[in-house]
């Protein structure tokens, strides 16, 4: 049986779990269309709370409603990729003679060939958007373009952002749909030049519950023609600890440890989590560290002297420093998704498992 669980960066989930919510109101806003204050959105969360997912699945809902879907990364050479993909979208209605012709063959003792080659599209980029967006507008059709990994640190991400307030104040029939990390959202949303951004509709991907977990992983694994006992599901509910990625790795590999055909126990959960593990040190732990400032990293290892959560009072104290500036870093770290309250005045670390690393790390 294949294996239903799907870890891989930017793999489509079977069951996407706890984002109906989002993904309803993305669905209402296509419906509604043009002016609908959804159709201009920024995914933010932590490495593994399935932003790539979103922006995946997203795209398609946007097609059922009759929109043309363009979808890149925030890379160098964003701005062309943009347009031509564009083009390719609305190659249908545009002028198909416009490519290269064939103009003269040459056979001898060598076989040669001359080309007429299309004229370079005049105007910027904005100018030559204009061109492709009035003509998928005479058909009634409007673009969606989605962002991979945004951040301020690219040129033309700003360029990308100056000119797409002027479709949007033009009325043009476009939509956006953004994704990345939390300190890159808000370094991007302070940059002036991109400030129209800050009226996008934003959705800070967090901890899923157990309930929408427990449903995600029974739904995947009676999707691949399986069952799972009740006491394993409760062990890999546990496990993922809220974590999207997490569930997919404990999914997976517990899908790989058990036996073909028959329902999965506690057992092989028991192996797929430790196996997980490994994975996450790799795909998340790594990383999120590496993004880390000295000062954050303080305020992490204050707290892992407590098991289950931390008092800010106790954290500050540790730190040696005052509770306000202590406050500080629990606001940055919240909003890189790296921990999250637990209840009032007390904190402790959103991506499972990450405070056993820290503590061999540090």
């Amino acid at each position: 049986m294949k294996n239903p669980f799907t870890p891989s960066f930017g793999s489509e989930p079977l069951v996407l779990a706890g984002r109906r919510d989002i993904i309803e109101g993305m669905r209402r806003g296509y419906e509604n269309g043009t002016g609908d204050p959804r159709l201009n959105s920024i995914v933010v969360g932590a490495r593994g709370t399935g932003k790539t997912a979103l922006l995946n699945i997203i795209p398609g809902i946007a097609q059922e409603h009759g929109w043309a879907c363009v979808s890149v990364t925030a890379l160098s050479g964003m701005l062309e990729d943009i347009y031509q993909r564009a083009v390719a979208q609305a190659s249908d209605i545009l002028d198909d003679d416009k490519g290269a012709r064939l103009t003269g063959l040459t056979i001898g003792s060598a076989v040669g060939a001359t080309w007429e080659l299309p004229d370079e599209p005049e105007g910027n980029w904005r100018t030559r958007m204009y061109r492709v967006l009035d003509t998928l507008e005479s058909q009634g059709t409007g673009l969606l373009i989605t962002v991979d990994e945004v951040t301020s640190d690219l040129d033309e991400m700003i360029q990308f952002a100056a000119a797409y307030q002027h479709f949007v104040r033009e009325g043009r029939s476009v939509a956006l749909l953004m994704a990345g990390l939390p300190n890159n959202v808000s370094s991007l949303l302070s940059n002036k030049s991109a400030s129209f951004l800050r009226r996008a509709k934003q959705y800070r991907l967090g901890r899923i519950s157990d309930a929408d977990m427990a449903f995600a992983i029974r739904q995947t694994v009676e999707g691949g023609g399986r069952s799972i006992e009740r006491e394993a599901l409760d062990l890999a509910v546990k496990a993922s600890s809220g974590f999207p990625y997490m569930m997919q790795l404990v999914g997976f590999h517990t899908w790989e440890s058990s036996e073909d055909g028959g329902a999965i126990d506690a057992d092989a959960v028991a192996r797929g989590i430790e196996v997980a593990g490994y994975d996450m040190r790799d795909g998340v732990y790594r990383s999120t560290l590496r993004d880390l400032s000295a000062k954050d990293i303080d305020f992490l290892q204050a707290m892992l002297e407590d098991e289950g959560g931390s008092r800010m009072a106790d954290v500050a104290r540790r730190m040696g420093v005052s509770s306000s500036y202590a406050s500080q870093y629990r606001l940055r770290l919240i909003d890189q998704g790296v921990i999250g309250e637990r209840g009032r005045g007390r904190v402790w670390f959103d991506i499972p498992g990450f405070d056993s690393y820290l503590r061999e790390e540090l």
